[in-house]
């Protein structure tokens, strides 16, 4: 089978195309016939040796796809044939990958292969942050950083499709459309975003911020917050995380989170599936859609992460694999 390589760690131009074995099917695995994978930032911290979990090189990297079931045990209710998004976690920029049943997904009618590949890593992590951690509810207003991306447009369209108002934040105005696609009730370019946001507040400010970005907009984050809000940090793309002084916590109540959505399933894998079971009744209503933004052919795996290494990425971008 085709797949992609990550051979050294000097960022995407490290990537290559190679031609392996595929895998092998073991008793309680899925295996998938991908068509689709959805290209995530760690895997452009994956390039580089950054990220947290590290994998011996050479290696396949690919956390989300979307394709057809080539086999299941028995036990899982899927049948070959049947079209699934899934979340291997690694191994997914290839022909072929095989995912342990807990995290396979069947997709709606409705659903097509595309919109698949985009759901799992940023409709999860969303999912997680917004339910699980900040207890979003309806009429909450919530402040999105990066809202043109993958994950914000995904926040922005979690929200609303739960109720919320949401305020996103771009880095300029070529990418107000796409955050407005998302759903987005207003947007506000990164430039002094708090003092538009207490504008558009009436000062109340908001009562969440979901900030994958970090860097230099913590201190304006903070100021964009509401007594007793709630800001989650899902990452860090700006770069450097910047210091929180108690203080700044204390004089308005404010609620620090750490999103790490992947810690937390990977100690109950059976989360997933209720993650999915919740989110089903919005896809099969149409509501969540995600925004998806450039494709390319699997040879150009090094092209698609620049795309997100250098936050050119508008939309969620997609690695036609088949």
């Amino acid at each position: 089978m085709r797949a992609v390589h990550i051979t050294r760690h000097a960022g995407p131009a490290a990537v290559e195309v190679v031609e392996l074995d595929e895998p092998t099917a073991e008793p309680d695995s899925v295996v998938i016939d991908v068509r689709v994978a959805g290209v995530t930032y760690p895997e452009v911290a994956q390039s580089r040796g950054e990220y947290h979990l590290r994998r011996t090189l050479p290696f396949v990297p690919g956390a989300e796809v979307a394709g057809t079931v080539r086999s299941a045990p028995s036990n899982t209710g899927l049948t070959a044939g049947q079209r699934v998004a899934a979340f291997p976690g690694t191994g997914g920029y290839a022909e072929t990958v095989a995912v342990p049943p807990t995290a396979v997904f069947p997709l709606p009618d409705n659903v097509s292969l595309d919109t698949g590949a985009a759901l799992p890593m940023n409709y999860l992590t969303m999912h997680f942050a917004l339910v699980r951690r900040a207890h979003l509810q309806p009429g909450d207003t919530v402040l999105v950083h990066g809202a043109a991306g993958g994950i914000g447009t995904a926040a922005v369209q979690l929200a609303t499709a739960l109720g919320a108002r949401a305020i996103a934040v771009v880095s300029g105005p070529d990418k107000i459309d796409t955050a407005k696609a998302a759903g987005s009730d207003e947007v506000v370019l990164a430039d002094d975003f708090d003092q538009a946001v207490r504008k558009l507040t009436g000062e109340r400010g908001v009562d969440l911020v979901v900030d994958p970005v970090g860097g230099d907009r913590l201190t304006g984050s903070l100021n964009s917050l509401a007594r007793e809000g709630r800001y989650l940090v899902v990452g860090a793309a700006g770069g450097h995380s910047p210091q929180v002084t108690t203080d700044s916590l204390m004089r308005k109540n404010l609620d620090l989170s750490g999103i790490g959505w992947g810690a937390f399933w990977q100690e109950q894998p059976s989360f997933l599936q209720q993650q999915w079971t919740d989110l089903l009744p919005l896809l099969q209503a149409g509501k969540l859609t995600p925004v998806l933004g450039r494709r390319f052919p699997l040879e150009q795996a090094a092209q698609a992460l620049l795309e997100l290494d250098q936050r050119r990425a508008q939309g969620k971008v997609l690695l036609d694999v088949r």
